[in-house]
């Protein structure tokens, strides 16, 4: 369904020059790689995560984002390597991304590691104009599919111990833009600004066979409210983890994960408030992962990322 509404949105940001934001993820807890590079390698096996994000279901052009990871420690772990390739669609506008990731590791001590993180590729910046429905059909900006690829590069930093977790990253630091023509002349177009996300947690043991794990992510990016989540969960077992979470006290979401031998199996439910866009519009967050060992000092057993 073409949406005037939409497409008067779509086109105030094209006037603005806003540039796009980095698709939002809900299971970065149990997969911190999602945002900052320096987790490459953090456990001993090659770990593979594959997601699905529908935001806001039921709501005409909602975010929908695809996302394939995997990374591996080497060098009897001192270094890490990955690779990202993720799907961002939001209305008429298809970002793909592709990135290599490599992080190197300094064992600070027994129980603490400091870890250096790096990833660069390409994004692609599709918008397929034959979804909207503008005021004015003849302005070229509105007119067939434009295609822009641009470099990406990143990078990270993260504290690890036993106990705790921290981290700093700025996933794309390059900004991206693009020229275009329109009836009011040549103009220029902020496709992406640099978001910065800062992220810890903490865990406690409560007893044997169960932890408790706060942890919070703070995301900036220039124009925009700073946007704060807040986590807390239970790990039962090391196989089971259940949480609550609100981002900026407007979402709120259930956060849940099996892990069962080497597989783990992860569902987000989010329901925003009137204060977002609704309560008639739910978001579903899925992934599914699988741990492998590669070499001999592999563990797939490790529980540590849980």
């Amino acid at each position: 369904m073409k949406l005037h509404y939409l497409a008067f949105v779509l086109f105030f940001f094209y006037s603005a020059a806003k540039a796009q934001v980095d698709p939002l993820y809900a299971q970065y807890l149990n997969n911190p790689f999602l945002i900052n590079p320096a987790y490459a390698g953090m456990n001993k096996y090659l770990n593979v995560m594959a997601g699905f994000r529908k935001q806001w279901t039921g709501f005409d052009g909602s975010p929908t984002t695809l996302a394939l990871t995997g990374h591996t420690s080497l060098a009897d772990n001192r270094m890490g390597l990955g690779m990202i390739i993720s799907q961002d669609k939001i209305g008429e506008n298809t970002n793909t991304l592709v990135q290599a990731v490599y992080a190197y590791k300094i064992n600070l001590n027994q129980s603490t590691l400091l870890s250096f993180g790096l990833q660069a590729g390409m994004m692609n910046y599709r918008t397929d104009n034959s979804e909207l429905n503008p005021y004015d059909p003849t302005d070229p900006l509105f007119s067939g599919v434009q295609n822009t690829t641009k470099p990406t590069f990143g990078a990270g930093v993260l504290l690890r111990s036993d106990k705790y977790f921290v981290g700093l990253a700025v996933p794309r630091l390059l900004k991206a833009t693009t020229d275009f023509e329109s009836t009011s002349g040549t103009g220029e177009v902020d496709l992406y600004t640099q978001h910065f996300y800062g992220f810890a947690s903490y865990l406690f043991l409560v007893s044997d066979r169960l932890r408790f794990k706060p942890a919070a992510l703070v995301r900036a990016v220039a124009g925009s409210p700073l946007s704060t989540d807040l986590i807390a969960q239970l790990n039962i077992e090391d196989r089971y983890a259940v949480g609550l979470f609100t981002r900026n006290f407007n979402t709120y979401g259930l956060l849940t994960q099996i892990k069962f031998k080497q597989y783990r199996f992860g569902y987000t439910f989010e329901l925003p408030t009137n204060k977002s866009v609704g309560t008639n519009f739910t978001t579903h967050d899925l992934t599914l992962g699988i741990n492998l060992g590669l070499f001999s000092f592999h563990d797939t057993l490790e529980l540590s990322d849980f």
